[in-house]
């Protein structure tokens, strides 16, 4: 494709043809000065709608790499080689907690435009991260409490448990050598090399990776897990207790993947939640 041959014909393409340059064009990320200003001065008015629509594109690009930027400005300020860790699975009625421990390149970022917070992706953008993470970040790490072990500690000791073990599972580089960028508040597991950041999974770059492969690993667990146990909608609901997943436990009670200790004020009886 030659954009200054295309830019120069502006003038002779039909609505669909320019539609056409311009959805090439924004896949690429390229938004060229030159073609917005003719653009701007063509008085057909589907031509001024897609390029209303081209402008949008450019300003959630332009919004992307801003948040890239700042997120890797703020592990950079660290001024040593930081892992991002994140849990995914704190509140569902079933299921593990899975926690995630994430070093990234900072010299290969180019593939990393659009990663944010777990919670903003829709699932097929977290699947895409979730691939390209563990194929160029430096060191991934994951952990796991099963409902055995939150059933008896508690939840937050279970989850502080898998954010240990995802660090202790990083091969290739030891937790010494590391400085570790939790999301929330202190987990005095992990010693004295961590720093708890609120919101992390929006400020740090880190983070939101971990938080990425800590929540895609959880959902494709429920996902198996509701072959081995189906009716409850485990695979839609990843064990949260939505209405569904409420009724279905009225119905059959609760499965060996259920947390008891966070079903202490329901009672079973009959075939029935109360």
């Amino acid at each position: 494709m030659n954009i200054e041959e295309d830019i120069s014909k502006i003038d002779e393409m039909n609505l669909s043809e320019i539609k056409e340059l311009l959805d090439i064009l924004a896949k690429k990320g390229q938004f060229p000065d030159k073609l917005i200003y003719i653009l701007g001065k063509d008085n057909r008015v589907g031509c001024q709608r897609l390029l209303k629509t081209y402008l949008k594109q450019k300003r959630s690009l332009d919004l992307k790499l801003e948040k890239l930027e700042d997120m890797i400005e703020f592990d950079r300020n660290f001024q040593i080689q930081v892992a991002g860790i994140d849990e995914a699975g704190r509140g569902p009625l079933a299921g593990p907690v899975v926690a995630a421990a994430v070093v990234l390149d900072f010299e290969n970022l180019d593939w990393a435009l659009g990663i944010n917070d777990s919670k903003q992706l829709k699932r097929e953008e977290r699947q895409f991260f979730y691939d390209l993470i563990l194929e160029k970040a430096k060191y991934v790490g994951v952990g796991m409490a099963d409902v055995a072990l939150i059933d008896e500690i508690n939840i937050r000791n279970a989850t502080h448990k898998a954010m240990e073990e995802a660090v202790s599972n990083i091969v290739g580089i030891s937790a010494k050598d590391l400085y570790l960028l939790v999301d929330g508040l202190e987990v005095p597991i992990l010693g004295e090399r961590h720093c708890p950041i609120v919101q992390g999974d929006a400020k740090s770059l880190s983070i939101a990776a971990a938080s990425i492969v800590a929540k895609e690993k959880r959902d494709s667990l429920m996902e198996e897990l509701d072959r081995f146990y189906p009716g409850y909608g485990f695979s839609k609901h990843k064990g949260y207790g939505t209405k569904e997943h409420i009724r279905a436990l009225a119905k059959l009670g609760p499965s060996p993947v259920h947390r008891r200790s966070f079903l202490t004020n329901f009672s079973f009886k009959q075939g029935s939640l109360f």
